[in-house]
């Protein structure tokens, strides 16, 4: 009998490549937004700062319309891939209900094959909840750094926004 990951996937059945690449892309989406967060966005946020500090005119209506859309702009880039990465959470605990639902496809023709052995039966039952107890964990560990992320995001854009206006 095979152990660890290899046995999650057998008993889980196709649903968990799925489950798989979508963790995948979770999580580098993840890592992505954090590696932006900390090393990208400062270098970007210097630039624009010091883009804003270099203007003689800082009060026309032009001015703060030039505030508006840097200020938006920078947003945008804060906000990238959230969504993605919010629907990403939400479709695990999915994928994995979809691989429970197929399993038990698999039950009721075990039922039907065998005429109800129970000791059949409790094998397909402990196989088709694989996968669903697979998107949960997926989706319960990602939400976190989903928040987190989502916090910062918004602290970032108030921070810059602020620094911005008190010139």
């Amino acid at each position: 009998m095979t152990t660890g990951v290899a046995h999650l996937f057998a008993l889980g059945g196709p649903v968990m490549w799925v489950l798989l690449f979508v963790c995948l892309t979770l999580w580098l989406l993840l890592v992505e937004r954090f590696w932006f967060l900390r090393y990208v966005f400062p270098q970007i946020r210097a630039r624009l700062l010091a883009d804003w500090r270099a203007r003689t005119d800082r009060r026309s209506w032009r001015a703060k319309a030039i505030r508006r859309e840097t200020v938006c702009e920078v947003q945008l880039q804060l906000q990238a891939w959230l969504s993605t990465i919010r629907t990403l959470i939400a479709v695990c605990p999915l994928l994995g209900l979809l691989g429970t639902v197929t399993g038990m496809i698999g039950v009721f023709e075990i039922i039907t094959l065998t005429g109800g052995e129970s000791q059949a039966i409790a094998g397909g039952v402990y196989r088709a909840t694989v996968p669903t107890m697979s998107g949960l964990v997926i989706s319960l560990s990602a939400q976190y750094f989903s928040a987190r992320l989502r916090h910062l995001a918004t602290r970032e854009e108030k921070l810059f926004a602020d620094d911005l206006t008190h010139d």
